[in-house]
């Protein structure tokens, strides 16, 4: 057997003992940021410092997956006694990424392709303990339909709400909900950056006590 543990959408995860450790977020995003801390624990950021430039022929949801794990195992490398979550999420249309654009110019340039289809948000999230050998990675893809957005539109939203550090370039969680017309996912902070659901999920296989 590997001193690794990997599990990828696998439930439910071994039983473990709570533990005591340093909870790290590997990610600089203030959106992350913001939705671990609604689980009420201390927790620092730290900035992976990962390559995230796509390999080529990379699907979408492998290149989510591989970066996810990428900034988990780079931080924890570093601190090998922490429990540390990292994600990445990248829009999927038709199979072809979309990163953050940005700028406003490669903004527009997104949501004019987009409007009126079906993205997929790839998001993955990775949790990793050099320690005590815990590592799983997973995803939460959310279904998002766009509506046919005018050029219009695309202008008068861009200029308010400036979603240039988004993937995918709309804000979901602001006055980019207005550019949907329907979202499917099994968990609603999945699409903001973070799936808190799965989090809770693999920080408990992780050792990490949660209320």
């Amino acid at each position: 057997m590997s001193d690794t543990e990997t599990t990828e959408s696998t439930l439910p995860f071994p039983h473990r003992p709570p533990l005591h450790r340093l909870l790290i977020l590997g990610s600089t995003s203030r959106y992350r940021r913001e939705l671990l801390e609604r689980l009420g624990l201390p927790f620092e950021v730290v900035a992976p410092g990962v390559d995230e430039t796509p390999l080529p022929a990379e699907t979408p949801r492998d290149l989510a997956l591989r970066l996810a794990l990428a900034k988990a195992r780079a931080v924890a490398r570093a601190h090998p006694q922490a429990v540390v979550i990292g994600s990445d999420q990248v829009a999927d249309l038709a199979g072809q990424p979309l990163g953050k654009p940005g700028n406003h110019e490669r903004a527009v340039e997104q949501l004019r392709r987009m409007r009126g289809q079906t993205v997929v948000f790839q998001t993955a999230l990775a949790v990793v303990c050099e320690a005590s050998g815990f590592e799983s990675v997973d995803l939460a893809p959310v279904r998002v339909v766009f509506r046919d957005l005018s050029d219009a539109e695309i202008e008068r939203y861009l200029r308010i709400e400036q979603p240039y550090d988004c993937a995918g370039s709309a804000r979901s969680e602001g006055l980019g909900i207005a550019l949907l017309d329907r979202i499917d996912s099994d968990d609603p902070t999945a699409l903001i950056g973070l799936p808190l659901i799965r989090t809770c999920q693999m920080l408990r296989a992780a050792g990490v006590e949660l209320p």
